[in-house]
């Protein structure tokens, strides 16, 4: 933390090594957003350092632009290849209410919300975010299904209350998508998720762009999935869908509802790899983390962790692996906050 003074004013401002062991983009996406939130500025410099491309790409970029304009903030060294930062949050109580963002390229969308959710909840009024372009289910981001499904489901049962609507699916490299999400003004309850409780329903989404029907690579991915999932002998719901993309694409999630808590895995589509290929490593993956006992899939144990931390008492949740993602966003907010997270095997709690 440094204090920097000018005109006799005192501005506390938190520095942020962007390359820290993950040193990814969630490190830009994290400290920024609880800047906005807190109201206290933020430098990140070194950002995404030891990537084959380091400095920021075009959804950083994007997602730094919108939360900037979200809350009427200041924000500096913001240009594609960039590795250095500042933002001077604004007022969320002036909190621009309508955000309508266009990404010209397949960066993620969800990737975007992200950037956004936490703070838009903090607002005086609901905030409508439509997103022009990008790509609804792409590599290295959650999938649309599994943000929606999963994550905003969890953030439910913390009081969260969110709508989305994908208009338009789009997959890499022309993206191409449409989606629509409204976050509402809300107060972040704490949540104890430690026993996921009895499994009481599957569902399989598999999804693929209209070029993909003839061959019908959806169908093949629920049959890809269903050979390792018979195991189980549980009743499965399935949905397949195919929707008009600029660029032939898929994905599959499968989502697990269980007595407390939402579990998901998803995977997608790559050219040379059979459509049942890809449903079966979805539900290896899937079986791995519902085996585990615990109530949140790994890629969204590091997602939630800025909830916990901003949540009205002690939150605690079971995540099936501590990846590194999860414990560089520790490192993060524990920056901004008085409060500390405790590891113990695979149980995080937050204390302050």
């Amino acid at each position: 933390m440094l204090n920097t003074v000018g005109r006799g004013i005192i501005i506390i401002m938190i520095e942020i090594d962007g390359s820290y062991l993950e040193g990814g983009g969630q490190i830009l996406r994290t400290a920024t957003a609880l800047s906005a939130v807190l109201k206290i500025p933020c430098h990140i410099f070194n950002i995404r350092k030891g990537r084959k491309e380091p400095g920021l790409k075009v959804q950083h970029l994007l997602g730094l632009r919108a939360l900037r304009d979200l809350c009427n903030a200041k924000l500096e060294g913001d240009y594609i290849g960039s590795q250095e930062i500042w933002f001077y949050p604004g007022s969320l109580e002036k909190a621009k209410e309508n955000l309508k963002i266009k990404i010209e390229t397949a960066g993620s969308t969800t990737l975007i919300f992200q950037n956004l959710i936490l703070p838009s909840i903090f607002a005086k009024n609901p905030i409508t975010i439509t997103i022009n372009g990008g790509a609804t289910d792409t590599f290295f981001a959650p999938t649309i299904d599994h943000f929606r499904f999963v994550f905003l489901n969890i953030l439910e049962k913390m009081g969260i209350k969110s709508e989305i609507l994908i208009e338009k699916r789009g997959f890499y490299p022309k993206g191409e998508a449409k989606v629509r999400a409204i976050f509402f003004p809300s107060k972040i309850k704490l949540i104890n998720l430690k026993e996921p409780g009895n499994l009481k329903e599957i569902k399989i989404i598999s999804c693929a762009s209209e070029f993909l029907r003839d061959r019908k690579v959806a169908e093949r991915q629920i049959s890809g999935a269903r050979q390792v999932l018979r195991k189980l002998k549980l009743p499965i719901k399935e949905r397949v869908e195919y929707s008009p993309t600029l660029s032939p694409g898929s994905c599959i999630n499968i989502i697990a509802e269980f007595e407390n808590t939402i579990i998901g895995s998803d995977n997608l589509g790559r050219l040379g790899k059979q459509a049942e290929v890809v449903g079966k490593e979805c539900a290896l993956d899937f079986l791995k983390q519902g085996r585990s006992g615990v109530c949140l899939d790994k890629h969204l144990g590091d997602q939630i962790l800025p909830f916990l931390a901003l949540s009205e008492g002690k939150s605690e949740v079971t995540i099936s692996e501590i990846t590194n993602h999860c414990k560089t966003n520790i490192w993060v907010i524990e920056k901004f906050l008085k409060g500390k997270f405790k590891i113990e095997e695979n149980k995080i709690s937050w204390e302050k």
